[in-house]
């Protein structure tokens, strides 16, 4: 009979722990993701902003060393990222492929200019930038058009700004919630030794040597929870690289290590804290008051 009791308590004991490793690094996991998107958040807005095309036409009479002239100035501006020449007829070929119709059987000949696509470094995606820019290429005399999406640029960077203020809030938000949550977990966990932690103290144990073990217990807990959460974060991160290798994630090791490091030390902290605290109310408690 105490042997079938004993083993019944294990499992209990075995399953509350479960409970809190699990709890322990299901939120660490959620928080370093957020952790993972607030570091990334500059980078994938950079790479969508980057991705806007400045396309500046030129006129039939423009001569080809003027062309390379533009191209190379364009190329060494340090607020381009790069450019591309599409003469007329590869852009009469893209527009058939799309279309599946040969515009020019009905037209017969090709209306379409000469073209330089132009794709700016992030930080100078903005109407004012695109507008000297414009301006700057319209004056010469081969020029004919410059062509851009400026509401698209407007939307891209109005939405950028509401989404890092939203990104903060929330990590800050989700911070609370990860803490208040361990920290439920582990005092639900500490709640089943109080009448241990109480029969301790009666027999003359200090506050210091009852919450040692604990504490150490706790954070052992906290250490396999962070770990377990940091092997789902590696897990996502190369997934996401190796889906998405534009947004060159691990190219900032400095900063993901930071992140990690981040993450398992707060799992041990948390779970340092809360036990610590947890402890002390059934310490500082009446007997009586156990029961309740």
């Amino acid at each position: 009979m105490s042997s079938s009791f004993d083993k019944y308590q294990k499992r209990r004991l075995i399953s509350s722990y479960f409970s809190v490793v699990l709890s322990i690094g299901l939120v660490l996991f959620l928080l370093g993701l957020l952790g993972l998107l607030v570091l990334n958040a500059k980078k994938v807005a950079d790479h969508f902003k980057e991705q806007v095309t400045v396309t500046i036409f030129l006129k039939d009479t423009a001569k080809e060393v003027e062309i390379k002239q533009l191209e190379k100035s364009l190329a060494m501006a340090d607020y381009v990222k790069s450019t591309n020449f599409v003469s007329k007829e590869q852009a009469a070929e893209f527009m058939k492929a799309e279309s599946g119709e040969d515009f020019m059987d009905f037209l017969g000949s090709n209306p379409l200019k000469n073209s330089i696509d132009v794709n700016l470094k992030a930080d100078f995606v903005t109407s004012e930038k695109l507008e000297a820019i414009s301006e700057e290429a319209l004056i010469k005399n081969f020029v004919e058009e410059v062509s851009y999406d400026n509401d698209l640029v407007n939307l891209m960077n109005d939405n950028v700004k509401k989404i890092s203020f939203w990104i903060l809030l929330l990590s800050a938000l989700f911070t609370l919630i990860a803490v208040l949550l361990i920290n439920s977990s582990i005092r639900l966990a500490v709640y089943s030794k109080r009448f241990t932690i109480k029969t301790m103290q009666m027999v003359g144990a200090t506050k210091r040597f009852i919450r040692k073990p604990f504490i150490w217990r706790s954070v052992k807990l906290g250490i396999i929870g962070a770990i377990l959460a940091l092997i789902g974060m590696a897990t996502v991160l190369y997934y996401i690289d190796k889906t998405f290798p534009e947004l060159a994630l691990l190219n900032k090791p400095i900063l993901l290590i930071g992140l990690f490091g981040f993450i398992f030390l707060l799992g041990i902290f948390i779970t340092w804290i809360s036990t610590f605290f947890a402890t002390q109310r059934f310490l500082n408690l009446n007997t009586d008051k156990l029961y309740y």
